[in-house]
């Protein structure tokens, strides 16, 4: 099943039928293959760490290769290149951290914070708070505040 220019994946079959696999594995495997980093943007960390009700309609993921578009089944999965910064800590609470920060932009970012400290560990902040020295310098403000009053 070809999802886009050189992107093949084999479909999954069940007792239902043969579908398409899930996004998260092909996503998982473009990012081996390629060597490339791709994680979750931040609209859909901000939602899994509680900080919007709202749910993305799309997938979306940010990477460190070229903006594209796959079709995966029925679904078309975005990828957008983002800078480094937005990269870091992938496939951990510490970047879901910093992309859902992004997302959710300067206005938003205090309030995020102060949920936020309620729910991860100390270890979890201070791995966020080393990272500052590469964040845009609001974001480094505000995860500032963040360690002053863990």
């Amino acid at each position: 099943m070809c999802v886009g220019r050189g992107i093949y994946v084999l479909p999954v079959e069940s007792r239902f039928g043969t579908r398409a696999p899930s996004t998260i594995k092909m996503v998982e495997g473009l990012a081996n293959q390629r060597g490339e980093t791709i994680v979750s943007h931040g609209a859909a960390a901000a939602n899994a760490l509680g900080l919007t009700t709202q749910v993305p309609m799309r997938a979306v993921y940010l990477t460190s290769g070229p903006n594209r578009r796959l079709k995966l089944g029925a679904q078309v999965v975005e990828l957008r290149h983002a800078p480094i910064w937005q990269l870091i800590f992938p496939g951990r609470a510490a970047g879901e951290v910093v992309r859902a920060l992004a997302w959710l932009g300067p206005e938003k970012a205090a309030e995020a914070i102060r949920k936020l400290r309620v729910k991860f560990p100390s270890s979890e902040l201070e791995e966020v708070a080393s990272a500052r020295s590469r964040l845009p310098t609001w974001m480094a403000k505000e995860i500032c505040a963040l360690v002053m009053h863990a």
